[in-house]
């Protein structure tokens, strides 16, 4: 989608991810803390997203050094097929993120033109909202798409204040007092999973970098602010109102038709990533596809996705991302960062000690969430998995499956 390589700048991916983070799906988030009161569901809005958002940042940090996507650095530690399956996987939870992006918009939307215009046809938005992500990705190869971004968030940001306003003017949401049903813990974990979750991606950005330490800083800091800000106001409004759905505050400020507008641009500039991050995870499997070409059918699966899905589960769809990605990262940063691991190994098929790592670590997870600890149960999760797998690598060390000459074979 970028073909300038090596020049996007701090501000650049500034304005990228808070534009990503600036989304219907991250207010409805931020909607789910409401049973931990305001005060407390604010602090573990903010611990989960600085623990998050610094994780994010160091998958970002491989993708800057080494110029190479988010799906492919995998196979530094799992190998070529390892590297497929994770692909896989990726591919699916974007999909859904799509679907979930299409579905919470066109609900909106629908809400706003059943009062505006006296239309219900929840449909149609979808299907509407859909086309305009593919036109999005579309112009995704054109110059002037870093400007158009840019102006893009710029008015998102507008619509941090207007939301804002609408929800922080009653007074009382501090003596609220919290109610049964949910741990710090969970809220922190709740918190943390939205940057990770962004943490397959976020390398396919990074990999086109002027520098590492400004797609760092541009990286944590866009997505930190945006994220953030969307799951307070998502916290708020659910306290307040009982509702986190932002066409309801947008109504109630008089936005009108510019609530439709605003709606839409914030499911565009998210899920235009969702898509093209789903291309580049298939081009892992199949290397000769078009990027480009395979976004847009995954805009087209994601939007049928939407029209069947039940946005009951999301919740549990957050919680299935971080038990798949945060003991996977955690073998890999570990790779990367701590036992200096950084390259490809291209007769690498399979290390099948990494993956039966992981897959305890899938096990753990749920585990942990069941613990309720303060730090919720991604950062204690990859702090295990990343020390059993520097603890184990010397006896696994041949536990690998490997190509020499023209033939795999056994090391």
């Amino acid at each position: 989608m970028i073909t300038n390589p090596n020049s996007m700048r701090f501000s650049h991916y500034f304005f990228l991810w808070f534009g990503a983070a600036v989304s219907v799906a991250e207010i409805l988030a931020g909607g789910l803390l409401a049973p931990l009161g305001f005060a407390a569901g604010v602090a573990a809005i903010v611990l989960g997203h600085v623990m998050g958002c610094c994780l994010l940042v160091l998958g970002g940090v491989i993708g800057s050094r080494e110029r190479m996507p988010a799906i492919q650095s995998t196979r530094i530690s799992f190998g070529a097929y390892g590297s497929v399956l994770f692909s896989g996987l990726n591919i699916l939870q974007l999909v859904g993120w799509t679907a979930v992006m299409i579905m919470s918009a066109g609900k909106s939307i629908n809400e706003i033109t059943k009062i505006v215009w006296g239309i219900d046809n929840f449909t149609l938005w979808c299907l509407a909202v859909s086309g305009l992500i593919m036109l999005w990705i579309a112009m995704g190869r054109e110059s002037g798409w870093k400007k158009l971004n840019a102006v893009a968030v710029a008015m998102l940001f507008a619509l941090t204040l207007v939301l804002s306003a609408v929800v922080f003017k009653d007074g009382g949401l501090l003596a609220k007092a919290p109610e049964a049903g949910m741990s710090f813990g969970e809220g922190v974990e709740l918190s943390v999973v939205m940057p990770l979750s962004w943490l397959p991606l976020i390398a396919d950005y990074t990999r086109f970098a002027r520098t590492s330490r400004g797609a760092a800083w541009g990286s944590w800091l866009g997505y930190f602010a945006g994220s953030s800000w969307m799951y307070i106001i998502g916290l708020g409004a659910a306290i307040a109102a009982g509702n986190a759905d932002p066409a309801a505050m947008m109504l109630a400020a008089n936005l009108g038709l510019a609530a439709l507008g605003i709606i839409v641009l914030a499911t565009v500039t998210t899920t235009f990533m969702d898509a093209y991050s789903a291309g580049v995870s298939y081009t892992n499997i199949m290397p000769k596809a078009n990027e480009k070409y395979v976004a847009l059918l995954m805009t087209v699966l994601g939007a049928v996705l939407a029209l069947v899905a039940d946005m009951e589960q999301y919740e549990v769809f957050l919680l299935a991302i971080g038990s798949v990605f945060a003991p996977l990262f955690a073998v890999l940063l570990t790779d990367y960062f701590i036992l200096k691991n950084r390259t490809i190994k291209p007769e690498l098929l399979i290390n099948w000690g990494a993956l039966a790592v992981w897959a305890l670590g899938v096990a753990l997870y749920y585990q942990f969430l069941k613990l309720g600890l303060v730090l919720g149960a991604t950062i204690p999760v990859m702090l295990i998995t990343g020390a059993l797998y520097m603890a184990v690598g010397r006896y696994t060390e041949k536990w690998v499956y490997c190509r020499k000459l023209s033939r795999p074979l056994w090391r």
